[in-house]
């Protein structure tokens, strides 16, 4: 954690607007002086009773009794820790801060973060030139014009367009002084391959590019669309790293946090195109989950925007399962989960752009709590036809009953779960509250949760380094021999099997796959997997074997610190500056 310089705090209270900042949240109108009063953020009430000195940069709720100065302030709204706060807060005032007393490897990690959000944040201000400028790019403008698009929301958006070139981020960041371990680590190029052993080129080509930032605008990342049938999926995403995780973003947050909290809510659509085109159409409390079923952190990110998620997903059956399973995830969240009814067969950008805001807000006003979008849409896809179908719809609906306690809604849905199912009143409280509520004997056990679709296996980033390793060892069987004899697989490997087979290949690089051991199939698999990857890298570059090992030794080091002394830390970390600078002298070496 940094610790900043003593007069940056009171630099950044002097120089923050702290009505301008909580008016983002809450109307507020002057009462006495430097006095304003407004409604409480941070909880619901009709009356206004959270005071603002604009003079002290102080708050008060007479409701709730919460209080404190501007950073309490954002500590509380943004849910972040102090240093977090300050970061905010100079983000916001143009005020840098200064680190002191800073730890020696905090103040590395610092800096070589700082150099990838640079180096995305250069890429992003070129890619879009490229889309503005390019000839390249202009069947791309035609086609985001083509959906309705401005120019000006597009630029707002920082919407770009990546060349088809193989390596122009890759030369250009390079000549700006630029490694490329740091393009490598910001998701910018890629390595050829079937196991990440070729060469390196641009991660983005022929593509649209939607820059993805996190609550400060600092571009973490990009989503890309292809503009071309054969070139591979149509979205493309930053690959996980160590400063873009997709399952922590949402799209258009900086954008929307203003509106979403004047608002109390914030509308989620799947995709880039739709938050654009509401934006554009003046509903501006709008982010997008990227696609993907939200994750416990994006709840998180959303519950710093505003109370109330409004999922604005399409209403195909891909689209009300995401439904389901946000509401598994925000069961334990302190929000409220509605549902917006899309009409059938078109999503919010077609709603929005053919007509306008006015529409997308009678649809938000529409919202219905998800509960009742639960129970509706099981009654509309069960077997109401025959008794054993009525069974089954109605222990699928008896979990969502139980979610909800004593009330109108609750009431409301029982009499329509008892008219759609032809059955007595009664006789539907009693199945779908179960036996003990009503009196007799005890509840029968609700239906199982739906799972989640299985998931296939992911090899973590540092696995496939060390099967990267082995695969170039068994190509380049000489230093490959040499690195083999140098490594302590116990140490340097951390998949098991891999580890093994580290060990194996040591004593039969030559012929690795004669003689496997009957009684280990694992391991078998594994070495003739590698032989048989290694067989198909072409072009074995000797740099790229360096590559590996290094990284492979990179990782011993920061083991070795999570578990060190704090008398060894000194020694240690000068050994991974000093791997780290090899690691970066040998990637630039195997690009060429």
């Amino acid at each position: 954690m940094p610790r900043y310089r003593d007069d940056a705090k009171e630099r950044i209270r002097d120089a923050v607007d702290f009505v301008a900042l909580v008016e983002e949240r809450t109307e507020l109108r002057r009462s006495s002086g430097a006095n304003y009063m407004g409604r409480c953020p941070f909880h619901e009430e009709r009356t206004p009773s959270f005071s603002v000195n604009a003079q002290k940069k102080m708050f008060h709720c007479f409701g709730c009794g919460v209080e404190g100065d501007v950073f309490d302030y954002v500590e509380q709204i943004e849910n972040v820790d102090f240093p977090g706060a300050m970061e905010l807060l100079a983000a916001r005032t143009g005020i840098e801060l200064e680190v002191e007393d800073e730890d020696p490897q905090a103040a590395e990690r610092r800096r070589h973060r700082e150099r990838l959000l640079e180096l995305l944040e250069r890429t992003a201000a070129f890619y879009e030139r490229v889309l503005w400028e390019s000839r390249e790019a202009a069947p791309a403008r035609v086609y985001l014009a083509e959906r309705g698009l401005t120019e000006e929301t597009l630029r707002t958006f920082r919407v770009g367009y990546a060349p088809s070139a193989w390596d122009t981020v890759l030369t250009s960041s390079q000549r700006a002084g630029f490694k490329a371990r740091e393009l490598y680590d910001a998701g910018l190029v890629v390595r050829g391959g079937r196991d990440g052993t070729g060469r390196v080129y641009d991660r983005f080509r022929s593509r649209i590019t939607f820059p993805l930032a996190d609550a400060r605008g600092r571009v973490l990342g990009f989503g890309a669309r292809t503009m071309s049938d054969n070139r591979g999926p149509k979205y493309l995403n930053t690959a996980e790293n160590e400063i873009f995780h997709k399952g922590r973003m949402v799209y258009g947050a900086h954008l929307a946090r203003a509106a979403a909290g004047k608002a109390g809510a914030v509308i989620v659509c799947e995709g880039y195109t739709d938050v654009l085109a509401l934006h554009q159409s003046g509903v501006e409390n709008v982010v997008a989950s990227m696609g993907t079923a939200l994750t416990e952190d994006q709840i998180g990110e959303l519950r710093k925007l505003a109370p109330v998620i409004q999922l604005a997903l399409d209403a195909d059956d891909a689209g009300q399962e995401a439904m389901l399973r946000a509401a598994r995830v925000a069961a334990s969240s302190k929000v409220e989960l509605r549902v917006v009814p899309l009409p059938e067969g078109r999503d919010p950008a077609d709603v929005a752009l053919a007509d306008g805001a006015e529409a997308v807000r009678t649809l938000v006003s529409r919202s219905v709590p998800f509960v009742r979008f639960r129970v509706d849409r099981t009654l509309a896809r069960g077997d109401l036809s025959s008794a054993e179908g009525k069974d089954r719809v109605i222990e699928e609906l008896r979990p969502a009953f139980a979610t909800i306690g004593e009330s109108v809604l609750r009431e409301e849905l029982l009499a329509t779960c008892a008219d759609r199912l032809a059955i007595p009143p009664d006789l539907a409280r009693t199945l779908l509250l179960g036996r003990g509520r009503s009196g007799g004997g005890a509840a029968r056990p609700s239906a199982p949760a739906a799972s989640e679709p299985p998931r296939r296996p992911v090899v973590d980033r540092l696995a496939q380094t060390e099967r990267a390793f082995l695969t170039l060892c068994l190509a380049l069987p000489e230093p490959g021999r040499r690195h083999l004899a140098a490594i302590d697989p116990d140490e340097h490997f951390t998949d098991p099997v891999a580890r093994r087979a580290a060990a194996w290949l040591r004593d039969h690089l030559d012929a690795p796959t004669e003689g496997l051991p009957g009684d280990d199939e694992d391991l078998a698999r594994l070495v003739r997997a590698l032989a048989d990857r290694a067989a198909r890298v072409t072009e074995p570059n000797p740099a790229t074997l360096e590559t590996e090992r290094i990284q492979l030794e990179l990782a011993v080091v920061r083991r070795r610190l999570e578990r060190a002394e704090p008398g060894a830390h000194a020694e240690l970390a000068r050994r991974r500056v000093d791997l780290q600078r090899q690691l970066d002298e040998w990637m630039d070496r195997s690009l060429h």
